[in-house]
């Protein structure tokens, strides 16, 4: 018999979104009955909540075109990462052997999760699983191809824009992080670990639960042939910038040893004169303050030292081999983001430091 999948969708005014997601399911060649569509609803701040219209429009539906559908309406928008834990503890109560992560602007391939779990059940060491996420409407360009991150700490898309033509991917290759928007994950792993962060909120809480799992000896991989189809929109906004900023400082504290961090201090210096400047140029210079000013208080310090001792105590893998995925590139996803100074100056540097660095790096 296959294994049981929760598929947990986080909603957020998710009525744009919803016809495609719907029509998606309906045509699911996974067994429906092995099946669970879990909603989870945010309530959006302009919109307020969805779930009037989820009842009327998508529970007549549940177990008839539909796998069962469950509604779980939250009174506070929790984030993605608590709004998600509330779907996965829902999940881990019921029973499922596994959970996929649906973002609210994404739809799946009919055979999206055949490829996932045929690869979770042949290698137990696979701890998180993507699918490929393509663009929608651009269907030939590529959202992730699994994650990257930099070695200070910032997470992007890999392969943005790339045309899957000319993508060449394997069936299954290990990737640096999966992406929160399609991501199959273990249960049992996460009753032993935890679920996702809930102090990040937003921004690189699928990052730090794939980094969790890399500590303590698990892969990460993207399944090619699982395809997820994205509306994904490239947004800035300040609010954004502070979640990023700070939660890259987070990921940095908890995963690097003090060595690594000191051997790293000095670039990671010129990169914060470089994000200053950059700061002030797009208007974002107060919500920079910001940043620093959560950092300069040493009592915010206390729950993330506290996550530090708890990756010492499951990590069985050395500095060395859990950053050996990393990039040294800072790559920006829209042309107009782009900069002669970090492209021609700043990212050279940045890739010599770092092979100097892994050099360094023993520990």
């Amino acid at each position: 018999m296959l294994p049981k999948v929760a598929i947990i969708y986080l909603s957020y005014h998710c009525e744009p979104y919803m016809d495609d997601v719907i029509s998606a399911l309906e045509r699911l060649t996974y067994p429906k009955d092995r099946v669970e569509f879990v909603i989870v609803d945010n309530p959006h701040p302009q919109y307020g909540p969805s779930v009037r219209y989820i009842e009327e429009t998508i529970m007549p539906k549940s177990g008839l075109t539909l796998p069962k559908v469950t509604l779980i309406a939250n009174f506070e928008n929790l984030g993605f990462a608590g709004g998600n834990n509330v779907g996965i503890k829902y999940a881990l109560d019921n029973g499922f052997d596994y959970v996929f992560l649906h973002n609210n602007d994404a739809f799946v391939a009919a055979n999206f999760l055949e490829p996932l779990v045929e690869a979770m059940e042949k290698d137990k060491q696979i701890g998180t699983a993507q699918s490929l996420l393509l663009l929608h409407p651009e269907t030939g360009l590529i959202n992730s191809a699994g994650n990257a991150m930099h070695y200070l700490g910032f997470g992007f898309c890999w392969d943005y824009r790339k045309k899957l033509s000319e993508a060449n991917l394997p069936t299954i290759k290990e990737i640096a992080y999966a992406s929160g928007a399609g991501a199959l994950m273990r249960a049992d792993l996460l009753k032993q670990y935890g679920g996702l962060d809930e102090d990040f909120f937003l921004y690189h809480e699928d990052l730090e639960y794939c980094f969790r799992l890399k500590s303590a000896g698990y892969k990460i991989i993207l399944a090619r042939d699982s395809v997820v189809y994205h509306k994904y929109q490239f947004g800035r906004s300040i609010t954004k910038y502070f979640w990023m900023e700070r939660n890259r400082y987070g990921v940095m504290m908890e995963f690097f040893k003090w060595p690594t961090l000191l051997l790293l201090a000095p670039i990671g210096l010129v990169m914060e004169l470089a994000l200053i400047l950059f700061a002030f140029k797009g208007g974002w210079f107060e919500e920079r303050v910001k940043v620093y000013r959560y950092w300069l208080d040493s009592a915010n310090w206390i729950p993330w030292l506290k996550k530090r001792k708890n990756i010492r105590q499951i990590r069985k893998v050395s500095d060395r081999e859990l950053t050996k995925d990393m990039v040294s590139e800072v790559l920006f996803q829209e042309k107009e983001m782009a900069n002669p100074l970090l492209l021609y100056i700043g990212n050279p540097i940045m890739k010599l430091y770092w092979q100097l660095a892994r050099a360094i790096m023993f520990w």
